[in-house]
């Protein structure tokens, strides 16, 4: 089996460079290629001289996974990439459009073992967690397919980041680099469903990159009904962990928390919300859902303004995020389930 090299940091491509007889600024050449020009082939590596770039057609591969769809929508500008990895298993990524930025969610599983309840990737079920390559080769393959990099990156994708740890932050560290890919870490989220020991692990190693967390109810018995994990990781140690972050990273985490109609869109829902929020230093971002699994509707644009104002009194940054692709079934598991398979 050859080589696959995305993925790889500097010093290990300097190794790998080695290990072919070669000198080992033969790495550095390669990271560059690879992350700061985004080479799909060996052959374009210009400076390498042919013979070296057979060596390595001959013994080294790129990519880890191949466009299989490509849904655009005219509405937005949204993207959604559906990806066949080299064991047949499909993931997901969707580039956003925005003014003044290019986001891009990437997946770090291939579905989800966790089960949320109004989350289509959840429905498909566990298969395996994604390589620290086909990570990094989302990002790499969306810029050569929209001819620019990312702004943004956000790992809010098929999978909860967190039950991948090592890989994750190690493709967001690629991501970050700024020798490469060169995505700065403030512009780099990374979301949990509220894995506390990761939450702790990620402030102790000063992780850079910012976090996010999936709340979507901030009353116990209430997000129990839909994030299973939550009965592993309940509210009060879920935010003791997110306060631990907050100080320890004097950074503000955000609480993601998607609107379900009638469900967690009550004044009691945000009565509750602002009493979490006001504990800790936070943002709160407000996702009208995008319809994905039965029982579970988007809440009208009044009833959303409605619950953003009853947050007014809290003294933490508040937004509305609009679910963009609703017309390409953008949300998480769309794609892949409609080939009925992961």
């Amino acid at each position: 089996m050859k080589n696959k090299l995305v993925g790889l940091n500097r010093a290990e491509l300097e190794l790998f460079a080695e290990s072919i007889g070669e000198k080992r600024f033969r790495g550095r050449q390669l990271f560059s290629w690879i992350y700061a020009k985004h080479a799909a082939s060996f052959e374009v590596m210009s400076d390498l001289g042919r013979e070296l770039r057979r060596k390595l057609a001959e013994e080294a591969g790129l990519e880890w996974m191949t466009l299989e769809q490509r849904a655009a929508s005219p509405e937005s500008g949204s993207v959604k990439y559906l990806f066949r990895l080299e064991d047949g298993a499909l993931i997901e990524a969707v580039y956003i459009p925005e003014s003044g930025r290019r986001t891009l969610c990437i997946s770090s599983q291939v579905g989800c073992a966790l089960g949320c309840a109004f989350c289509a990737t959840g429905a498909l079920g566990f298969r395996r967690n994604l390589t620290t390559g086909e990570i990094a080769d989302q990002v790499l393959q969306a810029a050569r397919e929209t001819g620019e990099m990312p702004t943004n990156i956000v790992f809010m994708g098929m999978g909860e980041p967190f039950l991948n740890y090592e890989a994750v932050t190690a493709a967001a560290g690629l991501i970050n680099n700024p020798d490469g890919i060169a995505v700065g870490h403030r512009h780099i989220v990374i979301s949990t469903v509220g894995i506390t020991p990761a939450i702790l692990r990620f402030a102790d190693e000063g992780q850079p990159f910012r976090l996010a967390v999936s709340l979507h109810s901030a009353i116990d018995a209430k997000r129990r009904q839909i994030v299973p994990i939550a009965k592993r990781y309940p509210l009060p140690e879920l935010l003791i962990a997110v306060k631990y972050y907050a100080k320890k990273a004097r950074r503000r985490p955000t609480f993601e928390y998607v609107l379900l109609a009638g469900f967690n869109d009550g004044e009691e829902d945000a009565a509750a919300l602002r009493r979490l929020a006001a504990e800790v230093p936070c943002k709160v971002n407000l996702i009208p859902y995008n319809p994905a699994m039965p029982g579970f509707e988007r809440p009208d644009e009044a009833s959303v303004t409605r619950f953003a104002a009853w947050l007014s009194p809290l003294h933490a940054p508040v937004s509305i995020r609009w679910s963009k692709g609703t017309d390409i079934n953008a949300a998480c598991g769309q794609l892949a389930g409609r080939e009925g398979r992961i």
